[in-house]
């Protein structure tokens, strides 16, 4: 199966919270309610430098996409 690059999700456990999941390396949901980011991977310090760098683009990549998404349900 392929996925999407980002995927929304909610949870009404956490009705505030909005979830943007990102399904590529390296993969990771962000709560764009409080901007928390939770890793699916595990990073050696090598990774951790390269993490660091790439981090901030990715999660603007994510705040994009859910703005482009809401922009497309409010149409």
């Amino acid at each position: 199966m392929e996925l999407p690059k980002f995927i929304l999700g909610d949870n009404t456990d956490y009705p505030d919270a909005i979830y943007v999941i990102h399904t590529e390396f390296p993969r990771f949901i962000i709560n764009l309610e409080n901007d928390e980011v939770e890793w699916l991977e595990d990073f050696d310090q090598h990774d951790q430098r390269e993490l660091e760098t790439e981090a901030e683009n990715l999660i603007e990549q994510a705040n994009k996409f859910y703005d482009k998404e809401v922009e497309r349900y409010e149409e």
